[in-house]
C-alpha cells in the first residue's frame, strides 16, 4: 500500500510526497526496501546562507573537503565518498530520475554537486541502497540519493545570513494555485567561517513547469548556477589558525552549469504508462589548489546528453512489468592537470601541463523489471539492466595512451518481502531480503605507458562493479517505526581518484563493506524524533587494511518540535562521525593515521507572523575538530609558517611528475561555529 501525505505547518507550500508504508510495499518505482522518504519540513538546512549541501540527511553526513564553494562529498558507514563516487545523486524531474553525478570529473573519479539546488525549492529526498533499483546506473554502487522539488510555491522573498555570509532568495509564482509552476532565484555573497577569506559569489536559477493536458503530466525543469571563490582547502590538523586557515591564499574555485530536462508521463492505458524524458547539460571547472607540492589547475568543460523511454504495465492487480532503455553520454572537453612552478603567493607563474584528455563515456542500457504480489504476504521484485559501456580516451600529450573501449555486463536486481498483515502473527516485523548488481565507470586518465590503440595494462576494466546484498526487517507500532538494515557489498579491483601532483590513479584493489544500521523513528502530537546509528567494517581483500577515509561508526538524532510556547517551530540534530583510517604509517610516523571524530549539533528556531507570510529564523551549529580530514605528502622541508609548499617538475623521477614529498601529513578544514539569522516574506496567501 502507498500512503500520501499533505503536509502544511511550517511549510512555505503545501507538500505532497509519496512513502512507503513499510518494507513490504515495494513496488516498480521503489523496489528497495531499505528506501527512505524524508520531507523537507522535517529536515536542517545544513548549510543556510553558505554553499554546500541544501539539507542535512540524518545518517548521511556530508563533509567538505575545502570550503569555499567546492562540492561537498557524502559518506555511509565504510565507504569514503570522494573515492570514486560510489554514492548516486538523482534530481527527480516527474518520475525520470536526472543523473547529478559527473563522471571521470577532473577534480577526480567523480563528482556530484548539490550546489545547484536553491534550499527554498526542495520538496524533500529519498534515500535507497543504490544497488537495488533497475532504474538507477552509474554510481549508485552503496547509496543513492533523489531530491525532488515542490510542485508549486508561493512568492516570497527570503534574507539569510550572519556577519560574513548573506544570501537573497526570492521565488516568482503565479497566484492562481491551479498553475504549478515556479522560478526560484538565489544570490549568495561572504567570506565564510574560517580565517581565510571566501571573496564568494554564487547566482542561482531554479524552474519548474508542470503541464497536465488530459492523459499527459509532462515536467519540466531549468537549473542554472554560477560560483566563484577562493578556498582556505586542506591544512596541516591542529594547524589551522597557525596558517590562517589556508597553506596557499592563491587557491579558488569557479564553476558554472545549466541544466534542461524533460519529462512526459503519458497514461497510455488504464493499465499502461509510457514515460518519456531525457536532459541537457552543460558544465564547467576550473579548481586551483595546493594539497602540499605545488598550485595546480584541473579544469574542464562537459557536455552531458541523457535519454530514456519506458513503459510499465499492469495485468492485474497482483503483477506488473516495466521494460526500457536509457542513453548517457558524458563528453568531457579539456579534462586538463597544469601544475604552477610558482611558490609566491601573489603570483601564479609559469606552469606544466601533466595531463590532458578528451574523454567521451556512453553507456546505453535495455532493463526490464517485474513486480507481484504472491497472496497477501510475499512481494517480489526482480530486474536485468544490461549495460553496454564505452570509455572513449585521446591523451593529448602521450597519444600512446589513447584508447576506445567497448564493456557489456549484467546487473540484476531481486527483492522478496514479507509482510505479517493482521493474522496471528502480525506481532512479528516486516521483513525483506534483497541482492543486486551495481557499477561505476573509471576515470580513464591513466598515466601508465600502454599499446597505442588499447588500455594501458593497469586499466583492464572500464568500470568498478559492486554486489550487494541486504536484509530490512521493521516494525511499526504505537507511532514508533524501529528499522534494521544488515548487508553486505564486494567490490571488484578499482582505482582512487587521479592523484593531483603525480596523475596517477592508485589501484585499491578489491573490497568488501559490512554493515548493521538501526533506526528509530517516533511521531509525537507536537514533533517527532529520529535516531540512525550505523556501525560499518570496510577492508580491502589483499591486504586485510581498513578502506582509507570510509567513516565506521555513524550517529545522528533529529528532534522536530512544531508545539512551542509562543509559536515557535524547531529542529535540533546532533549528528557523530568516528574515527577513519587515513593511512598506514611510514618511517617518520610508524602509527596508521587516524581522523579525529567529529561531532555537530544543528539548531534551528523559526516563528511566523502575519497569518504564516512573515517568518523569522535563527539557525545555528556547534561544532569542533576538522571536516574533510585524509593525508597529503608535502613538499621535503616545508615547515609551518613558511611560503606555499610547492616542487619542481619531474622531481618524482617521471617527466612532468611533481612528487617531492616524503612527510605524509594529516590534513583537514577547520570547523568553527556559528550563528544566523533569516527573515522571510510571502506575498500572498494562496486562496
Amino acid at each position: 500500500m502507498q500512503l500520501t501525505l499533505r503536509f502544511e505547518r511550517v511549510a512555505s507550500a503545501s507538500e505532497e510526497v509519496v512513502v512507503s508504508g513499510n518494507v513490504g510495499t515495494i513496488d516498480l518505482g521503489s523496489p528497495d526496501p531499505s528506501q527512505t522518504v524524508l520531507v523537507r519540513e522535517e529536515l536542517l538546512d545544513a548549510n543556510p546562507g553558505r554553499p554546500g549541501a541544501p539539507v542535512s540527511i540524518p545518517g548521511m553526513p556530508i563533509e567538505t573537503a575545502s570550503g569555499g564553494i567546492k562540492a561537498p562529498q557524502y559518506f555511509v558507514p565504510g565507504v569514503a565518498g570522494d573515492h570514486g563516487e560510489p554514492i548516486a545523486q538523482y534530481i527527480a524531474v516527474g518520475d525520470y530520475l536526472t543523473s547529478n553525478n559527473l563522471s571521470a570529473n577532473a577534480h577526480g573519479n567523480g563528482y556530484a554537486d548539490p550546489n545547484i539546488y536553491v534550499s527554498a525549492a526542495l520538496g524533500g529526498v529519498q534515500t535507497d541502497g543504490g544497488t537495488f533499483n533497475i532504474l538507477e546506473g552509474n554510481h549508485a554502487l552503496n547509496v543513492a540519493a533523489t531530491y525532488s522539488f515542490r510542485p508549486q510555491l508561493h512568492r516570497s522573498l527570503t534574507v539569510t545570513g550572519d556577519y560574513r555570509n548573506m544570501d537573497v532568495t526570492a521565488v516568482l509564482a503565479p497566484s492562481d494555485p491551479n498553475k504549478a509552476e515556479w522560478l526560484a532565484l538565489e544570490a549568495n555573497y561572504g567570506n565564510g567561517l574560517t580565517r581565510a577569506l571566501e571573496h564568494r559569489q554564487q547566482y542561482k536559477w531554479n524552474g519548474s513547469r508542470i503541464f497536465d493536458p488530459g492523459l499527459h503530466k509532462i515536467t519540466l525543469l531549468s537549473i542554472g548556477y554560477y560560483g566563484k571563490s577562493h578556498e582556505g582547502n586542506l591544512v596541516p590538523v591542529g594547524y589551522g589558525v597557525q596558517l590562517n586557515d589556508t597553506i596557499d591564499p592563491r587557491q579558488m574555485d569557479q564553476t558554472h552549469t545549466s541544466i534542461l530536462a524533460a519529462n512526459d508521463e503519458w497514461r497510455a492505458a488504464h493499465a499502461d504508462t509510457l514515460s518519456i524524458s531525457g536532459f541537457f547539460r552543460t558544465y564547467n571547472l576550473a579548481l586551483f589548489s595546493n594539497f602540499g607540492e605545488g598550485l595546480i589547475r584541473q579544469s574542464e568543460f562537459r557536455t552531458v546528453e541523457a535519454a530514456q523511454v519506458r513503459d510499465s504495465h499492469r495485468f492485474s492487480s497482483w503483477l506488473e512489468i516495466m521494460g526500457g532503455l536509457d542513453y548517457n553520454e558524458d563528453d568531457i572537453h579539456r579534462d586538463n592537470l597544469d601544475h604552477y612552478l610558482s611558490a609566491d603567493p601573489k603570483v601564479c607563474g609559469p606552469f606544466v601541463k601533466v595531463l590532458a584528455n578528451n574523454i567521451a563515456i556512453r553507456e546505453t542500457a535495455p532493463f526490464l523489471a517485474a513486480h507481484a504480489d504472491l497472496g497477501s504476504h510475499f512481494h517480489i521484485y526482480g530486474g536485468l539492466r544490461h549495460e553496454q559501456v564505452e570509455m572513449s580516451n585521446t591523451d593529448v600529450l602521450k597519444p600512446a595512451g589513447s584508447f576506445d573501449l567497448w564493456r557489456g555486463f549484467e546487473s540484476p536486481k531481486a527483492t522478496l518481502a514479507w509482510t505479517p498483515g493482521s493474522g496471528s502473527v502480525n506481532w512479528l516485523p516486516s521483513a525483506s531480503l534483497s541482492i543486486g548488481q551495481a557499477f561505476f565507470t573509471e576515470d580513464p586518465r591513466i598515466a601508465a605507458a600502454g599499446a597505442t590503440g588499447s588500455a594501458p595494462s593497469a586499466f583492464i576494466s572500464p568500470f568498478e562493479r559492486s554486489h550487494s546484498a541486504q536484509l530490512v526487517l521493521e516494525k511499526e507500532a504505537h507511532s514508533t517505526d524501529v528499522r534494521l538494515t544488515m548487508g553486505r557489498t564486494t567490490t571488484t579491483a578499482t582505482l582512487a581518484k587521479i592523484d593531483p601532483d603525480t596523475g596517477l590513479a592508485d589501484d585499491e584493489g578489491p573490497g568488501k563493506l559490512k554493515f548493521l544500521t538501526a533506526s528509530v523513528r517516533h511521531q509525537f502530537s507536537f514533533g517527532t524524533v529520529q535516531t540512525v546509528f550505523s556501525k560499518a567494517d570496510a577492508r580491502a581483500d589483499d591486504t586485510g587494511m581498513p578502506t582509507a577515509e570510509a567513516p565506521r561508526t555513524i550517529f545522528d538524532a533529529l528532534t522536530t518540535l512544531d508545539r512551542l510556547p509562543f509559536g515557535l517551530h524547531a529542529r535540533i540534530e546532533y549528528e557523530y562521525v568516528g574515527h577513519k583510517f587515513l593511512d598506514v604509517g611510514n618511517a617518520n610516523h610508524p602509527e596508521l593515521y587516524e581522523a579525529i571524530p567529529v561531532g555537530e549539533t544543528r539548531i534551528a528556531t523559526v516563528r511566523a507572523f502575519l497569518d504564516g507570510r512573515l517568518q523569522l529564523g535563527l539557525d545555528g551549529m556547534l561544532a569542533r575538530g576538522y571536516t574533510g580530514q585524509t593525508t597529503e605528502d608535502f613538499a621535503t622541508g616545508w615547515q609551518i609558517g613558511d611560503p606555499p609548499p610547492s616542487c619542481s617538475a619531474g622531481s618524482g623521477g617521471v617527466p612532468n611528475e611533481f612528487d617531492c614529498g616524503p612527510t605524509e601529513r594529516s590534513v583537514g578544514v577547520r570547523m568553527v561555529s556559528w550563528i544566523g539569522g533569516s527573515i522571510s516574506y510571502r506575498f500572498r496567501a494562496r486562496k
